[in-house]
C-alpha cells in the first residue's frame, strides 16, 4: 500500500474508537502522514489498523512516532527490550506453555481492567499492540472510555473524586491473581506511586477518570471506604454502553490512549490454540502529581 491520500476514519463506537484505513503503517511515515493519525488518536482514544503485518523493527519504528518507548522490566518474558510479550508460547522453544505454569498464571492479571504502566512514577501515554499469531476464536481485547465514565459521574461524586490521590502498584493487580506472585526483585522495581484520579488531554481538554487494577488505595481514606469507592467507580466506568470489544485477526495493530481508556484481555483456549501478541508502550512525559 502506498500512502498517497488522506486516511479514512470510521467510528467503531458512538463514544470512542475508530478504524483507520488508507495508510501503510509498516513503512516509515513522514510528519505529514503521521499528523492525521495523531489527531485521530487524540480524538478517538483507540485506533484499529487492519492488514498491517508487523515485525519487531517495524513496530518500534511506528510506535516511536508517538514518542520514546518504555523498556520492559523483569516481570515480563521479554525483559530488557521494547516489548511486552503477551503469549502462550515459550520465548525460547515456541511451544505452548502449560496452563499451570507461573508464566500463564501471571498473565491472568491482564483479564482485569487496567491502564498500562499506571504503576510507574511517570505513567504511559499509549500502547501499541500487534498480532503475530492469532487464535481463530476468543482472546478479544476490550476497552472502556474513561472520558465517558468521568462525564457520566454524578456531579457530587465527580467533585469528591477530583482532589483525591490514589496509590498504584503492580502488586495490587498481581495479588488479585495469586498473593505473593511477584518476586522480591519485581517488588523492588515497582514501588507504589501516587497518581491523580483523573487525566486531562492537553490537546482537547477532555478529562478521563484514572483508576484500574493497579490502583489499590485512595490516600486519606480507611481501607473499607477506599475499596468501596474504587469498586463503585469501576462499576460505573465499565458499564456496557462505555465499552468496545475487538476481535483480533492476524495483521491487526491497535493503538490506545492509556490516559483515556482502560482495557482488558479476554480468555481463549490456550491449550488448543497458539497466540503471540507484541506490545510496545510509549512513555509519558511527567508525573500526574509530585511523588
Amino acid at each position: 500500500m502506498r500512502n498517497t491520500g488522506p486516511i479514512t476514519v470510521r467510528k467503531l463506537h458512538p463514544l470512542f474508537g475508530a478504524e483507520i484505513s488508507g495508510i501503510d503503517i509498516t513503512r516509515p511515515l513522514s510528519a505529514r502522514e503521521f499528523g492525521p493519525i495523531r489527531a485521530a488518536f487524540e480524538e478517538h482514544s483507540v485506533l484499529v489498523f487492519r492488514d498491517q503485518p508487523m515485525d519487531d523493527d517495524k513496530q518500534i519504528e511506528f510506535s516511536e512516532n508517538f514518542g520514546p518507548l518504555e523498556t520492559t522490566l523483569s516481570a515480563n518474558p521479554a525483559a530488557g527490550t521494547k516489548f511486552a510479550r503477551q503469549s502462550n508460547l515459550d520465548i525460547n522453544t515456541g511451544e505452548p506453555i502449560p496452563s499451570d505454569d507461573i508464566r500463564m498464571i501471571y498473565q491472568k492479571a491482564n483479564y482485569f481492567w487496567h491502564s498500562d504502566s499506571s504503576f510507574k512514577r511517570i505513567p504511559s501515554l499509549c500502547s501499541v499492540l500487534a498480532t503475530r499469531i492469532c487464535p481463530p476464536e476468543g482472546g478479544n481485547t476490550e476497552f472502556c472510555s474513561m472520558r465517558a465514565a468521568w462525564d457520566a459521574l454524578p456531579p457530587a461524586l465527580r467533585a469528591t473524586v477530583g482532589p483525591m490521590i490514589a496509590e498504584h502498584a503492580l502488586v495490587y493487580s498481581r495479588n488479585r491473581v495469586q498473593p505473593g506472585i511477584l518476586s522480591a526483585k519485581s517488588l523492588a522495581e515497582y514501588p507504589p506511586v501516587r497518581q491523580r484520579m483523573y487525566r486531562d488531554n492537553p490537546i482537547n481538554g477532555r478529562r478521563a477518570l484514572y483508576i484500574g487494577a493497579h490502583c489499590g488505595h485512595i490516600e486519606g481514606l480507611p481501607k473499607p471506604m477506599s475499596d468501596a469507592l474504587l469498586h463503585e467507580l469501576t462499576w460505573r466506568a465499565t458499564r456496557p454502553e462505555f465499552t468496545l470489544s475487538h476481535a483480533w485477526r492476524e495483521g491487526d495493530v491497535i493503538v490506545w490512549d492509556n490516559r483515556a481508556v482502560l482495557h482488558r484481555a479476554t480468555a481463549y483456549d490456550a491449550v488448543k490454540h497458539k497466540r503471540l501478541m507484541q506490545r510496545t508502550t510509549v512513555a509519558g512525559d511527567a508525573p500526574t502529581v509530585p511523588q
